[in-house]
C-alpha cells in the first residue's frame, strides 16, 4: 500500500525553481531518508509534504488522500525538527500531548498516548520534568514523542540529530531505527550525514538542484550508482575522479589510461557503447585502490605520500600522483585519495605504488555524466 506519493510537485521562489518535477511513491512502513548538498532542495520537500511550503504544481498524497492544499494540521502528518521546540514552562508530559490538547482529544486519551509514547522512548522518569532539566538527547525523545503520541500517518524528520554530540548522535540513530520497527510507521528522514543515511534508510532519495538523481537501497546506490553525482556523494571519503582516454575497446571491455595511469580494463553496461579515443570519467572509491607490492609489474600509480591520517582501524594517504589528477580530491589539492583498512605503517613523504581493482571501478561519459560500467553485486559471495 502506498502511504505517501509525490506526482510531478514544483516549487518556484520567483524565478528560482527550488523543486523540479518530483516523483515519488513511499509504501507503507519504509523508512525513506532523503539526502544531498546544501541548497539541493531536500528539506523544502519535506516542508511541502508538511504543508508547510505551498507547491507550486503537482500534487501530494497521503493514503490515497490529496493533500495539495490542505492544512499542515490535516495532513496526518507529524514533524520533527532540528531544533526540539519545545515549550520552557510545560513538562515533559504536557509537552508530549499539546498536540492532542489542541485537538481537544479527551483527557484520558492523552494521558494514555503520553505514556505509551514515553514507554516506547523510555523517558516514563522524566514526564514531571522541564525540557531545562533534560539532556540533548532526551529533549530530542520529548520531541519524537509528541509526533507519535498524535499516531500521524507518516513521521518527517528535518535533521533531527545534528545539535547532537557524535555518541548521542550514534545512540539515536540506533534508537530511531528501532522505532521505526516497532511502530512500522512511514518515516521520511531529511539528513545530510550519509552515515544516517547508509545505517537507517529502507531506500535513499539523493537529491541535486531540486530534482532526483537516484532512489535505492543504501548498498545499491553504493554499489550501482546512476550517474556521477549520486557516485561523488555517497561515501566518505568520496570518490576519486579521473579523465581519463579510451585506448582500445574490444566486445563489452575497454582499456582507459591517462599521464600517470597505467591502463585499466573495464567491463561495460550491456548495451553501453565507447569510441576509442573517447575522453571519459573514471572513478575508483578510496578503498579499491591499494597498495602495490611490486612497482614494475603491478601497480597502475606511482606517487609520493603528502599526508597520512591515521584513524585507528584504517588509515587514509593522500598521495600526489604528479600528472595524474584527481579532479574531486578530498584535499582539494588534486592528490588521491587511498583508504587502507588497517593501521598502516607508511610516513609523509615516502613514495609509493598503487594497484587498482578494475572490478571496482566506475566509469562514464564526460557529456552525459551517466555510469556505463556493468553493474556490480550488492553484497560478496
Amino acid at each position: 500500500m502506498t502511504s505517501l506519493e509525490l506526482r510531478h510537485v514544483n516549487k518556484n521562489y520567483g524565478a528560482y525553481h527550488a523543486l523540479r518535477g518530483i516523483d515519488l511513491s513511499v509504501e507503507q512502513g519504509e523508512f525513506i531518508v532523503m539526502v544531498g548538498p546544501s541548497g539541493c532542495g531536500k528539506s523544502t520537500l519535506l516542508k511541502s509534504i508538511a504543508g508547510l511550503e505551498t507547491i507550486s504544481s503537482g500534487q501530494i498524497l497521503i493514503n490515497n488522500r490529496d493533500v495539495s492544499t490542505a492544512e499542515p494540521g490535516d495532513r496526518g502528518i507529524a514533524m520533527v525538527f532540528q531544533s526540539y521546540a519545545l515549550y520552557p514552562h510545560m513538562t515533559v508530559a504536557e509537552n508530549m500531548g499539546f498536540g492532542l490538547r489542541m485537538a481537544k482529544r479527551p483527557k484520558a486519551e492523552i494521558d494514555a498516548a503520553v505514556a505509551r509514547a514515553a514507554k516506547i522512548l523510555r523517558i516514563t522518569d522524566q514526564l514531571e520534568k522541564r525540557p531545562k532539566q533534560l539532556s540533548g538527547g532526551q529533549r530530542q525523545r520529548v520531541a519524537i514523542g509528541r509526533a507519535i503520541t498524535r499516531s500521524p500517518d507518516v513521521f518527517l524528520f528535518d535533521e533531527p540529530l545534528s545539535n547532537l554530540d557524535a555518541a548521542l548522535r550514534t545512540q539515536m540513530r540506533v534508537e530511531l531505527s528501532s522505532l521505526h520497527a516497532e511502530l512500522g510507521a512511514t518515516m521520511v528522514y531529511v539528513t545530510h550525514d550519509q552515515i544516517e543515511a547508509m545505517t537507517m534508510a529502507s531506500r535513499i532519495v539523493v537529491l541535486n538542484r531540486g530534482i532526483i538523481e537516484q532512489v535505492g537501497s543504501p548498498l545499491e546506490l553504493y554499489r550501482n550508482p546512476d550517474n556521477l553525482f549520486a557516485a561523488g556523494f555517497l561515501g566518505a571519503p568520496r570518490m576519486n575522479f579521473f579523465p581519463v582516454v579510451a585506448d582500445d575497446v574490444s566486445g563489452n571491455k575497454v582499456a582507459v589510461s591517462a599521464p600517470g595511469l597505467a591502463p585499466v580494463i573495464v567491463e561495460l553496461a550491456s548495451g553501453a557503447t565507447v569510441e576509442k579515443g573517447a575522453t571519459l570519467t573514471l572513478g575508483i572509491r578510496p578503498e579499491s585502490i591499494h597498495v602495490a607490492e611490486d612497482a614494475s609489474t603491478d601497480a597502475a600509480i606511482t606517487g609520493r605520500v603528502r599526508l597520512v591520517e591515521h584513524l585507528g582501524r584504517e588509515t587514509i594517504l593522500y598521495v600526489d600522483a604528479g600528472p595524474l589528477q584527481c579532479v574531486s580530491s578530498e584535499s582539494g589539492t588534486g592528490n588521491i585519495t587511498v583508504q587502507v583498512g588497517h593501521v598502516a605503517g607508511i610516513a609523509a613523504d615516502a613514495s609509493i605504488n598503487l594497484r587498482v581493482d578494475p572490478r571496482e571501478v566506475y566509469l562514464s561519459s564526460q557529456g552525459e555524466e551517466r555510469t556505463i560500467t556493468a553493474r556490480k553485486p550488492i553484497l560478496d559471495k
